[in-house]
């Protein structure tokens, strides 16, 4: 799976008793800038109105119809300021394009050496007449981190990238369907959820018990060529010669009718009961098939976590990177912003330092070692990662998120599973508003920094409530 290239639609403002030409070079500054970074474009052309730009009633017309006839392709808005620009006009085209997407606000600074009425700008002045006027809208939209920044800059460079996660984020959270596959175990009263809830941000969960998927696979022949290509695909995906050739085989056979399930029901992710029913009644565990998944950015979660799923796909969709989800296991000696993130694992292989097919050494005791082949194991490579969790607050009838940033770190360390050591500023007051709002202790995280779209995606567009963590 392909994350495909955002769309932005441009309004490049204007005001008659500015200069045009202003206009004229922001009009061409914004297109090759977004053509520049591999961002696509829909803007008026330069023939349909003054330079392409938004100035009057009759121009906003034009543009918004020019959106609403792109709305498929248009992530998101950019509204460029070269000069003042005329407030009305943009935000009637927003309004009147029937989008429902992130705006970003842009102005270009003005230069100290050119303030005379032929050259000046006065765009840092535009910039809140413009916000205000999409505020009396009720039209949210994104600012740049300076009141004004210029196109070209690599400053702005870096609030697209940003911009663009935002809109990824938004536009993927769309119609997003889950799968349950499984009964959430007895024991994890933590990852209980509310499907009512997600329904009404646009988040399906279609389920499916764990006999059906048995039932599927005891029809499955040990030669069927789609269990053949996904045992062989298994073998080249990490190493896999302690494993017994049995324990592989069933391992093929549920990825099998796990991946039809999936493409049947059009699924963008799924999370799937495992203690202790897997290991009881079919003998393995899905660990490497769920690092599979995850690492073709179809991710999938343990437990039948479905909101820690959802954390997950947030982050991919940010980052487009594989994510993973973790338990905030243990602290780490005596230090306070360091802790120690673990699971069994089914952690994508992009994480790790070194990896390989294992056993489930924690469960091994009960229900036999031999019923336990299929984790992922290894350590986590330093890097940079952004954490992420949501939750549907079921006493307030609401979706609730916290997000934040930490860096995998080499601190020496030996143990067993999927795991690493994360330094995060101020973790004990994260853990404190963890604890005290009573979220799960699973954690999203992906190997990206992606934390301030994230916070903007779910705060000002989503309308969920937030918790940045600095």
């Amino acid at each position: 799976m392909k994350m495909k290239k955002t769309t932005f639609g441009v309004i490049v403002g204007n005001r008659g008793f500015f200069p045009d030409a202003l206009a004229k070079q922001g009009r061409k500054n914004i297109l090759d800038v977004l053509k520049k970074n591999g961002f696509n474009s829909v803007a008026l052309p330069m023939q349909e109105t003054k330079y392409g730009a938004v100035e009057t009633f009759d121009d906003a017309k034009k543009c918004a119809d020019l959106f609403n006839r792109n709305a498929q392709k248009i992530d998101g808005i950019i509204v460029t300021l070269p000069n003042f620009g005329d407030e009305k006009a943009v935000a009637e085209t927003v309004k009147r394009s029937g989008l429902n997407v992130p705006v970003l606000i842009q102005a270009e600074p003005d230069a100290q050496a050119t303030m005379t009425i032929a050259s000046r700008r006065d765009s840092f002045c535009g910039k809140i007449s413009v916000c205000n006027n999409l505020r009396q809208a009720g039209i949210p939209y994104t600012l740049t981190n300076s009141h004004t920044v210029g196109v070209t800059s690599a400053e702005f460079q870096k609030e697209l990238e940003n911009f663009a996660s935002v809109c990824r984020v938004v536009k993927g959270l769309e119609n997003v369907r889950f799968g349950a596959i499984g009964a959430r175990t007895g024991a994890f009263n933590t990852v209980r959820f509310s499907e009512k809830i997600l329904e009404l941000s646009g988040i399906s969960v279609e389920t499916i018990d764990l006999s059906e998927i048995f039932g599927r696979v005891g029809r499955l022949a040990d030669n069927d060529r789609k269990v053949k290509r996904k045992l062989d695909t298994i073998k080249k995906y990490t190493t896999t010669q302690s494993i017994p050739p049995e324990k592989l085989l069933k391992m093929a056979k549920f990825g099998c009718v796990v991946d039809q399930w999936i493409k049947e029901t059009e699924l963008n992710g799924t999370a799937i009961q495992c203690w202790t029913s897997m290991e009881e009644f079919f003998g393995i565990v899905p660990c490497t098939l769920m690092s599979m998944m995850s690492e073709s950015l179809v991710p999938s979660a343990c437990e039948v976590d479905i909101t820690g799923l959802l954390g997950m796909y947030i982050l991919q969709l940010a980052g487009g990177t594989p994510s993973a989800l973790l338990d905030w296991n243990n602290n780490l000696g005596s230090d306070p912003d360091k802790c120690v993130l673990f699971h069994c694992s089914n952690l994508p292989k992009s994480f790790f330092s070194n990896a390989k097919m294992d056993y489930q050494e924690i469960i091994a005791g009960s229900v036999g070692k031999d019923n336990t082949y299929g984790t992922i194991v290894g350590r986590i490579a330093p890097a940079a990662a952004t954490f992420c969790r949501t939750t549907t607050d079921d006493t307030a009838g609401i979706i609730s998120a916290y997000v934040g940033e930490g860096q995998f770190t080499k601190d020496k360390l030996e143990t067993f599973g999927g795991y690493g050591v994360m330094k995060i500023e101020n973790l004990q007051t994260l853990m404190q508003y963890i604890c005290r709002m009573g979220y799960e202790h699973h954690v999203a995280v992906s190997l990206s920094q992606k934390a301030d779209a994230i916070a903007e995606a779910l705060d000002n567009y989503m309308g969920w409530d937030v918790y940045r963590h600095e």
